[in-house]
């Protein structure tokens, strides 16, 4: 029988004091502002890091289901890179509309265009109908090798375009942080696209792993779309 182990990762982010050295957080340790890297400077904090790597790398090897403490505000999304007022998301709807579309008053924002939704095969046309989703769900990412990357590669991961597709709304919500032994998009001729795409960022982030159980249903899909 397998059980299921829940690994909690302690947060080591919290109550930056001072500059370094000496300013440590209560966990022992401080996070470089330069990269986003959490490091550890007492033997309290270096036991709690390697207890959980050690339990995860257990865990894996076991096969045994896994989960890592997930927060959102940890994978920065939506940034605005070039500075033009304009972030990722509404990036994506304009670069993923047919044709022109209609931006708000200030020229940041994405209003109305016309869009085909791949998960559903349908047309909208209003951009508060449609998610930015991410390919491979940020949760999906944390809980699969990614909660240990630095803030800026979470940041980068999170509003990379290889990982975003405009889509119906409802149907995203419906996804939540499913993998593809979990959901599949209800279009089936886009299905195949969707498989694809997982394994293009799955090989762009190496890191992220899928368990056994997850990778054998994973390469039935892509065996099935390829013949």
């Amino acid at each position: 029988m397998k059980f299921k182990a829940l690994i909690i990762i302690v947060s080591l982010n919290a109550c930056w004091a001072g500059a370094h050295p000496g300013g440590v957080d209560k966990n022992g340790g401080h996070v470089n502002k330069s990269n986003g890297e959490y490091h550890c400077h007492r033997d309290s904090c270096r036991k709690t890091r390697r207890q959980v790597l050690n339990a995860t790398q257990d865990a894996r090897k076991e096969n045994r289901a896994f989960s890592v403490i997930y927060h959102r505000k940890h994978w920065k999304h939506w940034s605005d890179f070039d500075g033009d007022c304009m972030n990722t998301r509404h990036e994506i709807l304009q670069a993923q509309a047919q044709g022109k579309v209609e931006l708000s008053a200030d020229g940041c924002s994405v209003v109305k265009g016309l869009w085909h939704d791949p998960f559903s095969g349908k047309q909208l046309t209003q951009a508060s109908d449609l998610d930015t989703d991410h390919i491979i769900p940020l949760k999906w990412a944390n809980d699969h090798g990614g909660a240990t990357w630095s803030k800026k590669l979470k940041e980068e991961f999170a509003n990379d375009p290889i990982n975003l597709l405009a889509v119906d709304d409802g149907l995203n919500q419906s996804k939540g942080a499913k993998g593809p032994n979990e959901w599949m998009p209800p279009n089936p001729s886009f299905r195949c696209n969707y498989i694809n795409m997982w394994n293009k960022v799955l090989k762009k982030y190496p890191d992220l792993q899928m368990r056994s159980n997850e990778k054998r249903v994973f390469q039935k899909q892509i065996n099935a779309c390829r013949s």
